[in-house]
């Protein structure tokens, strides 16, 4: 915000030069990020902080001052003379959004003249950083430098009936506006219309058709109050950036929008610009009552660590325009419209804190007990998770906002429970608009952007929340880890490079679940699952609890994010794991009893998940049988057709006695019984 110091002390007689001004300015929380001279005079640049957008008007600015250095502000006086014509009999304002336009007001003006404005307008506009234009459009632009509060002028003969429709675009309506350009609307978009068309994107910017020329000789004057959301989204939607809308952003004062137009038709008569006719046309469906609020003086003293008395606490309030009464020894203070950042006795406090002045509130140290932070048990295993994984993956970190159309890239019908998404009411963006509910989506991503950088061989980790949707509450956040992995295993001094395939980030899984205290999962197929290979997926479980899903991605899915490889990916429960998860003993007793090892080669029909034999030979084994792993699988022409071959190496230990050969058949037959009985296999 450009606030030039002759302008301001129009308002607030103050002595203090430029250096002074700015500093008491930045001590008391308006920051003054500089000042240079323009057009001969002083100019301070102000750095507002978000909370405080009612100074993007130079009258808000002389009130800060005013409060500052303890003086009065002298505020323009507005009177009009009017036309006997009556507002009423040319023009009609009709809003039909009322929860996106909770006021719009509008004066008409005839026998325009337009001309160039006076220089010393021209001045001010210029030091402000607006270029000047001809006498009504800077008229606009200088009321709304002064006030806060955007104006527009349409060029009333163009408004067909004279009427002004405040409304939401229609899906896919055009508008060129005031830049020259043709802009697409749709239906979340408000526009100003009159009763043929849309004439202005409302707080925005003005439609070229109905621009004041120097052929205008009759002109509506807008003043109005928009939706602060609605017009930050439509501003970001169309990239496109205004004085009007930075102000509605920040949140305009819909009390002030009668005073602002006045004062505008105001400066139309002084300059000899045109006739305001009587009457003012405003709709105001959206008044609201001041606000009060209860302020304790003990709490004031109490959080500032002052000894402030009642009547300095009211002495600064009242410097600030606010009204106070008392009651029951609490001070209720009345907030003027134009503050909408004080909503709370705290926002109170710092007002009354930026007056007394910062630099003169004690320093004290921090008192009472000082206590040490624990983290929960499931806060411990999430680290755990992140540092077993970390061993053998890369971690990355996503967004939690994601974009709705990554579900149509994972081939999701409308009716998958990943749709049901928690929408964001305000979005930075298309592409940010709801919150995830897996992280397999923007994992898949990341890879797609990695190897369009040539990182070809990616092992990638993620431990994140996803949201869930619950109606009337908050979203049921659950936390999840994701795994991808694509390529080969860097180089090895034998030379060899393994494929990060299915089962390699399989082994990830079982030594990632048997580290956290999970064992004994198993794995079932799966060949429903539309983003994953049919042939080539399975979900985990252990008992009746299922844990996630392993598997490698449906080609079309891969082909829909433009990657050219094959990406196997996990994504698992965290809480499901930390609930089965037992305390596990990392090491083991040394017996000195000899193992027994024994190979076995079953045939198997083929359709048959080699995990589903494991976990039979394991069961069959019982205690004696200390490891059974998968060695081999083979199909070829010495197996049957409609089989394939697992190789088993099954060790065989006790930790009381030397083992039998009697014993180790007896166990080996019970395998081969429990294989035939259950999977329909048999001994090759």
């Amino acid at each position: 915000m450009k606030v030039p110091l002759e302008w301001l002390r129009e308002y607030v007689n103050i002595q203090a030069g430029v250096e002074e001004l700015a500093e008491c300015l930045t001590m008391s929380g308006i920051a003054v990020e500089g000042w240079e001279e323009v057009e001969g005079d002083a100019v301070l640049t102000l750095e507002l902080t978000p909370n405080r957008g009612d100074c993007y008007g130079m009258i808000n600015v002389a009130r800060e001052v005013a409060a500052v250095f303890g003086c009065q502000i002298r505020l323009p006086q507005v009177s009009l003379k009017e036309s006997p014509a009556k507002v009423e009999e040319h023009a009609r304002v009709d809003i039909q959004d009322e929860d996106l336009c909770p006021r719009y007001a509008a004066r008409v003006v005839s026998n325009v003249d337009i001309k160039p404005s006076p220089s010393w307008m021209q001045r001010r506009l210029i030091q402000a950083g607006i270029r000047p234009i001809n006498n009504i459009v800077d008229i606009t632009n200088y009321v709304m430098l002064e006030t806060n509060q955007p104006l527009h002028a349409f060029d009333y003969d163009l408004l067909a009936g004279g009427r002004i429709i405040v409304r939401r675009a229609c899906p896919g309506e055009q508008l060129v506006t005031l830049d020259g350009v043709l802009r697409t609307l749709d239906r979340d978009m408000l526009v100003i219309a009159d009763a043929d068309k849309a004439v202005a994107l409302a707080g925005i910017m003005g439609g070229q058709e109905t621009e004041v020329t120097e052929k205008t000789t009759t002109i509506l004057l807008e003043s109005a109050n928009f939706s602060a959301p609605s017009i930050r989204k439509t501003s970001r939607r169309l990239g496109l950036r205004t004085e009007a809308s930075i102000r509605f952003e920040k949140g305009a004062d819909a009390e002030g929008v009668v005073w602002a137009v006045d004062r505008a038709a105001q400066l139309i008569e002084v300059l000899g610009a045109g006739e305001v006719l009587r009457g003012v046309c405003d709709v105001y469906p959206g008044k609201t009552e001041q606000r009060a609020i209860r302020l304790r003086p003990a709490r004031v003293n109490h959080l500032l660590g002052t000894e402030l008395s009642r009547d300095q606490i009211k002495g600064y309030l009242a410097r600030l325009g606010f009204s106070i009464t008392a009651e029951n020894g609490v001070l209720v203070v009345e907030v003027p419209s134009y503050r909408p950042d004080l909503q709370v006795e705290a926002d109170l406090i710092e007002e009354i804190a930026r007056l007394h002045g910062y630099n003169n509130i004690p320093s004290t140290l921090p008192q009472g007990a000082i206590t040490q932070g624990i983290r929960t048990p499931f806060q411990r295993f999430k680290d755990a998770t992140i540092e077993v994984l970390s061993r053998y993956l890369c971690q990355v970190m996503n967004y939690s906002f994601i974009n709705p159309g990554w579900f149509d890239l994972m081939r999701l019908d409308e009716r998958h429970y990943w749709r049901n998404t928690v929408k964001l009411a305000n979005p930075l963006s298309e592409e940010q608009s709801v919150m995830r509910t897996t992280l397999i989506p923007g994992m898949l991503d990341t890879v797609r952007r990695n190897l369009f950088r040539q990182n070809e061989d990616l092992a990638l980790f993620e431990v994140g929340t996803v949201f869930i949707p619950r109606p009337g509450s908050l979203p049921i956040e659950e936390l999840k880890v994701c795994a991808a992995t694509t390529g080969k295993t860097e180089m090895h001094w034998s030379g060899m490079r393994l494929d990060m395939d299915y089962f390699f980030l399989k082994g990830i899984a079982d030594r990632f679940l048997f580290l956290m205290g999970v064992n004994g999962c198993s794995y079932e197929g799966v060949s429903d699952h539309p983003s994953f290979h049919p042939g080539r997926t399975a979900k985990v479980v252990k008992g009746q609890a299922e844990l996630g899903i392993i598997g490698e991605i449906h080609p079309e899915v891969l082909s829909n994010y433009d990657i050219k490889r094959r990406v196997c990916v996990f994504e698992f429960d965290l809480k499901a794991i930390f609930e089965l998860a037992e305390s596990r003993k990392m090491t083991d007793d040394i017996t000195r009893f000899p193992a027994v090892q024994r190979d076995l080669a079953l045939l198997i029909p083929e359709q048959t998940p080699a995990a589903t034999v494991t976990s039979m030979i394991k069961s069959a084994g019982g205690e004696l049988l200390r490891q059974a792993v998968l060695f081999d699988v083979y199909q070829g022409p010495q197996v049957p057709e409609g089989y394939k071959s697992l190789g088993y190496s099954l060790v065989f230990q006790s930790y009381e006695r030397t083992l039998q050969e009697e014993e180790i058949n007896l166990l080996i037959d019970g395998i081969l019984r429990k294989v035939e009985h259950r999977a329909g296999g048999k001994l090759r």
